[in-house]
């Protein structure tokens, strides 16, 4: 009897478990079709987004597909295989303005160093491309694209294993990039917590992760996921970190652990040729004297690229297939384009007036006038023009530092004294005209040279730009930027430069202008200093030149 009622006990509690299960199964059933439909519905509405194009923007059509189509880089461009090529790769940071190939340079690079002998790069080396400003991290750890994170099974969406207990380890851009080069955008702009964990992924070559969620006992987490937690996830890349900042806004702890190489700022002339390739693809006619307008417009490849887009828009407005100087003309007043300064120089000799040489922006050369004039006095030292001052010191403590410019002003003074030049009762006058800023003891020959013919009334010469600190002693000594000084200098039609002997290079030779080492500002004034306006007078004619007071004496 009982073995009965508890049959029939069973069999009703088997009954009433089936019949729940019917009926989950039977409204799981009546759901799916409805979540396929609603599925279905949004991809095909995915699929028709997709069958919708516009018409290629110019700018990706002109996008450099080989090393020849990136105007003005060559000694970047060759720079950066160098560095990729080989057994060895290096990481590498590229310092450059916007719009000059800095992207694709680094993407060509490794599609050569593929091909090149015993490189560690396989064929399908992935290049993962991000971009510094945009990399978004969340301070738990939560998500991180750049470095990866791990989905802990608390967050909503863990999946079957978050349901099991089971922290998920996802992988970020420097995994994905495991095998091959990670490029990074605007690295400058990389947060500062960022940067520190990206700096242990390079030294370690792998990414750790935590969780509190993790237990190295579970048997039932995955065994891929215990080599992650105990291993860390590879992250072997190279990296290649490109940013629009100069050397002194990265931290320093990143440019130890990379190669660093320089990308200019283009030339007239350079951004002309970009602006006619750009006019070819779009399939408009531009004179070469139209290509030359955009180029003194245009700062970059990509401002040429912009300015011959929209010109080209005029022109179709107009039922035209032929881009005129009068587009570019209207196209830069409306988009407030400045032109470019005009770097042609005079030749011509004056009196106390030299071409001198400067660099600014992306390692850019320039040339300059420097101009002096000796006037009666009691011996005082003008300079004018834009020459700046620094400021020194934190919030407690700040302190003014006078420009390197200024100091160089006084020790030419002092200097030109000692060899007979000026008084005490002569005020020297320099002036940087053209408001350019000025800061640097480079400009210290070239004052000197200027002060030197004004002092005594002889012509310098106009074919010849100099470059070089000067001590109190005489001594010419080496600076910064030379190559792309002497560049400038040709650019501006000189026909030569003096340059500190220390900075002397072989590969000057064939730069096409004459360069010329000195070590004394004696001999920079024998070469610059012209006898009668025919020739450079030799160093050895320096000191019988007689002062400009002594002269108005007799």
């Amino acid at each position: 009897m009982i073995g009965t009622v508890l049959l029939v006990i069973q069999l009703a509690v088997t009954g009433v478990i089936g019949v729940y299960f019917f009926t989950q199964l039977r409204n799981q059933r009546k759901a799916q079709p409805a979540a396929k439909r609603e599925g279905s519905k949004e991809m095909d509405k995915l699929l028709k987004m997709r069958g919708i194009h516009l018409s290629e923007p110019l700018s990706e059509r002109v996008r450099p597909v080989k090393f020849e189509d990136i105007i003005g880089q060559q000694e970047g461009v060759k720079a950066l295989k160098v560095l990729l090529h080989g057994p060895n790769p290096q990481h590498v940071i590229i310092y450059g303005p916007p719009g000059v190939g800095k992207t694709c340079a680094a993407r060509l690079a490794l599609e050569s160093a593929k091909q090149s002998l015993s490189t560690p790069f396989r064929p399908d080396a992935p290049f993962i491309e991000m971009d510094a400003t945009c990399v978004r991290f969340d301070e738990r750890a939560i998500a991180d694209p750049l470095l990866g994170s791990v989905h802990d099974p608390i967050y909503q969406g863990a999946g079957p294993l978050g349901v099991q207990g089971i922290p998920q380890p996802k992988p970020g851009a420097v995994t994905r990039a495991h095998g091959g080069v990670l490029f990074l955008d605007e690295i400058g702009e990389l947060h500062p917590t960022q940067m520190n964990k990206l700096l242990k992924v390079l030294e370690d070559r792998k990414v750790s992760f935590e969780s509190a969620y993790y237990n190295p006992e579970d048997t039932t987490t995955p065994r891929y996921i215990h080599e992650i937690f105990k291993k860390g996830m590879p992250a072997d890349f190279r990296l290649i970190g490109a940013t629009t900042r100069g050397p002194e806004n990265l931290p320093p702890a990143l440019r130890s652990r990379c190669m660093e190489i320089y990308f200019r700022a283009l030339e007239p002339d350079e951004v002309s040729k970009i602006a006619a390739g750009a006019a070819k693809r779009a399939g408009y006619d531009m004179g070469e004297e139209q290509a030359d307008l955009v180029g003194r417009y245009a700062s970059c490849g990509r401002d040429a690229v912009n300015i011959v887009q929209m010109a080209a828009g005029l022109a179709q407005l107009e039922h035209r297939m032929t881009i005129m100087s009068s587009d570019i003309e209207w196209v830069a007043d409306s988009s407030h384009f400045q032109p470019r300064p005009d770097q042609t120089a005079r030749s011509v000799p004056e009196v106390g007036c030299v071409h001198g040489l400067a660099v600014y922006g992306s390692h850019q050369g320039a040339v300059m006038e420097i101009e002096a004039v000796a006037v009666p006095g009691m011996g005082k030292v003008t300079v004018t023009g834009i020459v700046e001052e620094e400021e020194l010191g934190g919030d407690g403590h700040r302190m003014r530092r006078k420009s390197t410019a200024r100091g160089s002003a006084e020790n030419v003074a002092t200097l030109l004294r000692r060899l007979g030049y000026g008084g005490p009762m002569t005020d020297l006058h320099i002036n940087f005209p053209g408001g350019q800023p000025v800061d640097g003891p480079s400009a210290g020959v070239a004052m000197a040279v200027a002060a030197c013919s004004a002092l005594t009334g002889v012509e310098a010469d106009g074919a010849t730009a100099l470059t070089g600190e000067v001590t109190v002693r005489g001594e010419v000594k080496p600076v910064g930027g030379v190559p792309a000084k002497i560049e400038a200098a040709r650019r501006a039609g000189l026909k030569r430069v003096l340059i500190p002997r220390a900075n002397w290079q072989s590969r000057f030779k064939d730069m096409g202008i004459e360069v010329r080492p000195v070590d004394t500002l004696v001999e920079a004034i024998g070469f610059m200093l012209v006898d009668a306006g025919s020739a450079p007078i030799t160093s050895d004619k320096i000191l019988p030149l007689e002062p400009l007071a002594a002269r108005a004496a007799d």
